[in-house]
Formats: structure tokens, sequence, C-alpha cells
């Protein structure tokens, strides 16, 4: 269990001592995900964005405390898995699990 605070802000949470400080960014397509790992609000986070043509972020997910996967589905083929969540404390601590399908 964990016993991080709830965020109610994209920008903040309850603490004002929380940070967003991103230990990743990857881009695919239109897609940016970046994570990044607060240890002392013992929390961790995954931004999901989608950038239109002009460079405008037209679509913002945010996940808290959540392992996530990214999936690219296809119509004709199987469908790929293009990211997956890299927590540091992975092997010792289990967090739920979401997909997120493009």
């Amino acid at each position: 269990a964990h016993d991080a605070p709830p965020h109610r802000l994209l920008t903040g949470s309850s603490s004002s001592s929380f940070r967003f400080q991103p230990r990743s960014v990857d881009a695919f397509g239109s897609t940016v995900i970046a994570e990044g790992v607060d240890d002392k609000a013992k929390a961790y986070w995954v931004h999901a964005w989608t950038v239109g043509g002009d460079g405008v972020i037209t679509q913002l997910r945010e996940y808290f405390n959540t392992d996530l996967t990214v999936t690219r589905l296809a119509a004709a083929a199987a469908s790929k898995c293009v990211w997956q969540s890299r927590r540091p404390d992975r092997a010792r601590n289990s967090l739920p699990g979401l997909v997120l399908a493009l």
C-alpha cells in the first residue's frame, strides 16, 4: 500500500513541496511520455501528451502511482508495446497496472 498524498492539480498537490522533475522523456509519433519519481512524497508519475501537427499539446493524461504500458493498436497486425514504465523500485514495490492504447 502507498501512502502518497492525494494530488488534485497537474502542477501541484496538497503538499507544496511536491516536485514534477522528469527522469525520462520519450517521443514516438504524436505521443510524448514523461515520467518521474518524487522520493520525498513517495509518488511515481507519468504524463502522456498528444501533440498536434502545429506543436500544440492537444491532450494530456496524468497517472500517479500506476505502472503504465503504452500499446499501439493495429487492425491488420498484432498490437505492439511501444513504451513501459521504468520505475527504479519496480522489483520490490508493485503498483496497479494500466494499458494506454493508441
